[in-house]
């Protein structure tokens, strides 16, 4: 498992060479929902777990997360997970995804149906 303590860089894909225009995020959006935390039935998007989405002509996507905590058990699979989901989207080419540890994550970043499908209150 690699050292996720100071951050971690996943990739996928591979370079499209016919593709002049940038992904809809929306596209993306919809892949990173599809992705739950294993530890929580909820999606990372809805977690508040992704913290950028850079899109760029040619196809390559960057993307910025993070894990509820340094400590998490995927946090070593999970970036990787998000590279190769997105990567799998049609006229997707290079997703290189940054998993970040600042700023730390907290419950208020989530959207308010995780909040109310963990039954999280402030």
């Amino acid at each position: 498992m690699p050292d996720t303590s100071h951050g971690y860089i996943a990739t996928a894909g591979s370079s499209l060479e016919t593709q002049d225009k940038t992904i809809d995020e929306i596209e993306i959006i919809d892949k990173l929902m599809e992705v739950k935390d294993p530890e929580i039935p909820v999606n990372i998007y809805d977690l508040g777990l992704i913290y950028g989405i850079k899109r760029y002509e040619g196809g390559d996507v960057d993307i910025t997360m993070s894990l509820t905590a340094p400590g998490c058990p995927v946090a070593g699979e999970m970036p990787e997970q998000v590279a190769r989901k997105v990567a799998s989207l049609d006229n997707v080419g290079v997703v290189r995804v940054t998993l970040v540890w600042d700023p730390p994550w907290t419950p208020e970043r989530m959207s308010e149906d995780a909040k109310l499908a963990l039954d999280y209150s402030f």
